[in-house]
């Protein structure tokens, strides 16, 4: 089965990685601005840090067929450098046009902290006047469920705001009825040590259903697994889960969320044709 990564951080992953995701059946892949391993320290850092995500991890997927996509942002892990983060915001805009650039993100929270929110809510700022999508990084662990309504209260309380051009990643059992109950589309993420995990995935789309629903394996610097979405897709039909259901977890809902940006030039394997959005 075709699958759209739509969480996953090449820039942290060996070119390897590519052709077994190709082998696996990804035709593409969405990768956020996110932290580098360690906290950059200038503006030109993230100059090149996002020349990198729009000029060499497309070029690199390109060799194995798969289309690669990308955010931008400065992450919550560095926002608490307010100085160099409004420095970033405000480079941004150079790049938003450039190809396969898909809007702002993946912005949130990290330890909940005022510095944290303020960057956020200038993200969303920047979001808003450029008419761009945005995708959400909730917290870990025993920061989550506060972290996860501090940021969807900051969402809602921005009339400007479409929910439908809104992902919110990283859900779990405790917080992902809320993001869909407030109009925001959702994704699960699958690591092996914190998170998600494809068994739990499976029962949350059981429980409610694959409107506005994703699945990524985020594939970053720590511990996680670049195929971690043919994992689900293996689950998924050990229970029995309908092959239509599962497409459209995997396939079709990434597309119905990406092809609201501008920049989501996504073209279908040979012979196939692109979802209905």
């Amino acid at each position: 089965m075709d699958y759209i990564d739509p969480h996953i951080h090449m820039v942290s992953r060996i070119t390897d990685d590519y052709a077994t995701l190709a082998r696996m059946g990804c035709v593409a892949v969405s990768e956020p601005a996110f932290w580098a391993g360690f906290d950059r320290g200038s503006v030109d850092g993230f100059r090149d840090y996002f020349c990198q995500l729009t000029e060499v991890e497309p070029r690199r997927a390109a060799q194995y067929g798969i289309q690669h996509f990308t955010w931008l942002c400065i992450n919550a892990k560095e926002a608490e450098n307010v100085e160099l983060s409004r420095e970033v915001i405000a480079m941004i805009p150079e790049f938003l046009d450039r190809p396969g650039v898909l809007g702002i993100g993946e912005i949130g929270l990290n330890k909940n902290t005022p510095n944290e929110a303020t960057i956020f809510i200038e993200h969303m700022e920047l979001a808003i006047a450029h008419e761009q999508s945005i995708l959400i990084h909730t917290p870990h662990l025993e920061d989550k469920y506060q972290g996860t309504r501090m940021i969807l209260d900051m969402l809602c309380g921005d009339s400007r705001v479409n929910r439908d051009r809104v992902l919110v990643d990283h859900v779990e059992e405790h917080t992902v009825a809320e993001v869909l109950d407030r109009g925001f589309w959702a994704g699960m993420t699958l690591y092996p040590i914190s998170k998600c995990t494809p068994d739990r995935a499976v029962d949350m789309i059981e429980m409610y259903g694959a409107e506005r629903l994703l699945v990524n394996s985020a594939g970053d610097w720590g511990p996680s697994k670049p195929t971690a979405v043919p994992d689900l897709i293996f689950e998924c039909r050990q229970r029995g889960i309908p092959e239509a259901t599962i497409r459209k977890v995997v396939y079709e809902n990434p597309i119905a969320f990406f092809s609201q940006s501008k920049n989501f030039n996504f073209q279908p394997r040979d012979g196939q044709q692109a979802p209905a959005v």
